[in-house]
């Protein structure tokens, strides 16, 4: 079984496909895998896998967590989306800042959102020192790149036991 549901729904129905024993690739942008952890480790043997981003996006937010550490880069975290999203900044890039502080970057992160049009969504983090500019964008044309991952992470996940996030499968 494959899943996308809405954040707050996501524990209650991770806690009834772990009492039914089913795997679960779970994912929700911009949200905490950790209840899921939780339920999928602590209630059930069986295998579920997830993350908050089950697509390209993975990779800039383990990028982010590698250059936290390097202390002569100044940070800034943007997006773009559609005028009609809810949220700014939208929780997933509010979760690419936590995961850069959570890896160690203590200075200042300077964050920028904007709503225009139709856009899909864009995701920016850069780092800047007097040497040199790193600059990683993820810019998500629609919803392909989500349901790929999810599929890649129900293969992976087979035979496996507990929780795996998303990043444990995608550099594996």
């Amino acid at each position: 079984m494959v899943r996308f549901s809405v954040s707050p729904r996501r524990h209650g129905l991770a806690l009834l496909l772990a009492a039914l024993a089913l795997a679960v690739p779970t994912a929700g942008c911009g949200t905490s895998s950790q209840n899921t952890a939780t339920t999928a480790s602590a209630k059930s043997p069986t295998p579920a896998a997830g993350g908050d981003d089950m697509s390209g996006m993975a990779t800039l937010m383990e990028t982010a967590r590698l250059l936290a550490n390097e202390p002569e880069y100044g940070a800034w975290a943007w997006e773009i989306h559609h005028a009609t999203k809810k949220d700014a900044p939208s929780g997933t890039l509010l979760k690419l800042v936590d995961d850069m502080k959570g890896a160690g970057y203590s200075r200042p992160i300077d964050v920028g959102s904007n709503r225009a049009g139709m856009h899909p969504g864009t995701h920016e983090i850069g780092f800047d020192s007097a040497a040199d500019t790193i600059t990683l964008r993820h810019v998500a044309r629609g919803r392909e790149g989500f349901a790929r991952g999810a599929l890649k992470a129900a293969q992976w996940v087979v035979g496996k036991k507990g929780f795996h996030e998303f990043r444990e499968i995608l550099f594996s």
